[in-house]
């Protein structure tokens, strides 16, 4: 495989809580007002990227898989999850809050859907004033059968809620009740699902007076209660990376980059993505070069033996599989 900085189409998806900042902020291309969600990588049936740049341009995520195998995705990664890319990638625009949710577990998505469950985290690109995620409940020890009667009168005593700001980095294992709220735009890396349970959505409809279903009793069976509030504590060092989430699904790092470098990769058994949530940097493997810019990612194939970037500022998420 040729290995190169590889970009894809981003799919749009419009949502009743989308708004306009991956357009204006993030130059997605769109008319619409309220797009939600840019998938930039995504191997979800119906949902499959396509190749944006070089020489694979035109082919599908699962057309690169399928030829290359582990020069694209690396061995574990082809023994464990075959053909199936094991990632979601996106960026999310919350102009009112999302729906609180919860995800099955892998055992769970199994049994009831055929499908893996879905552990995430959230790396917070930009917030409005005094804008909040839900995360959990306030008391970890209520019963479940709580989400059964949520409603505007006693929401704000059943959920936690935290003030976001901008670098704020969270971790959402599976069973973890949780909602991005008004006013953040997130970077979002998850597992390959489309598995959610909606516990309450503010009890907002659609425009035609109908609101949307809730998933109360698979929403129970789902929700674990947790310690951790998730949020990753690390410090940001010039030109190294340092980690914000570390789990059985995905490593995720910061990487701040403000001068040219070049990295050695050829030690790591994964394919390589990098988000890029602030800034602009030239990226370069085996003498081709890609701009990548604020709202864009790019993936490395784990063929790729080394990596060069250059900025004079700009920050990455870098994701990969142990």
């Amino acid at each position: 495989m040729h290995a190169y900085p590889i970009k894809f189409e981003p799919i749009l998806k419009e949502k009743i809580w989308g708004g306009e900042k991956l357009s204006t902020l993030l130059n997605k291309s769109t008319n619409s007002k309220n797009i939600g969600e840019s998938w930039e990588i995504s191997g979800v049936d119906n949902n499959i990227s396509v190749v944006a740049n070089g020489i694979y341009k035109g082919q599908t995520l699962n057309d690169l898989i399928k030829t290359y195998k582990s020069e694209f995705l690396g061995k574990s990664n082809i023994a464990t999850f075959g053909e199936n890319f094991p990632l979601l990638i996106k960026f999310l625009d919350a102009k009112t809050n999302l729906s609180v949710q919860v995800h099955p577990d892998d055992k769970m998505a199994k049994a009831h859907h055929n499908a893996f469950g879905k552990t995430e985290m959230w790396y917070i690109m930009n917030s409005d004033d005094d804008a909040e995620i839900v995360l959990g409940l306030k008391n970890e020890t209520l019963d479940n059968n709580v989400l059964a009667d949520i409603n505007a009168s006693n929401v704000d005593a059943i959920f936690n809620t935290e003030k976001v700001k901008k670098g704020d980095s969270y971790f959402i294992p599976a069973g973890k009740i949780h909602a991005i709220g008004a006013g953040v735009l997130a970077a979002e890396i998850q597992q390959t699902s489309d598995v959610t349970y909606r516990v309450y959505d503010w009890d907002r409809a659609d425009a035609n007076g109908v609101q949307r279903e809730l998933h109360t009793e698979l929403a129970q069976k789902a929700t674990k209660s947790f310690a951790s509030n998730g949020k990753s504590d690390y410090q940001l060092q010039p030109n190294t990376t340092s980690n914000l989430v570390e789990c059985d699904y995905f490593i995720t790092n910061i990487f701040e980059v403000k001068a040219f470098q070049k990295r050695e990769y050829n030690h790591r058994d994964s394919f390589i993505i990098f988000m890029c949530v602030e800034g602009r940097v030239e990226i370069t493997v085996d003498n081709y070069t890609e701009q990548l810019k604020m709202g864009e990612t790019i993936l490395i194939p784990a063929n790729a033996k080394a990596v060069s970037f250059n900025s004079q500022q700009a920050k990455l998420l870098e994701v990969f599989i142990a």
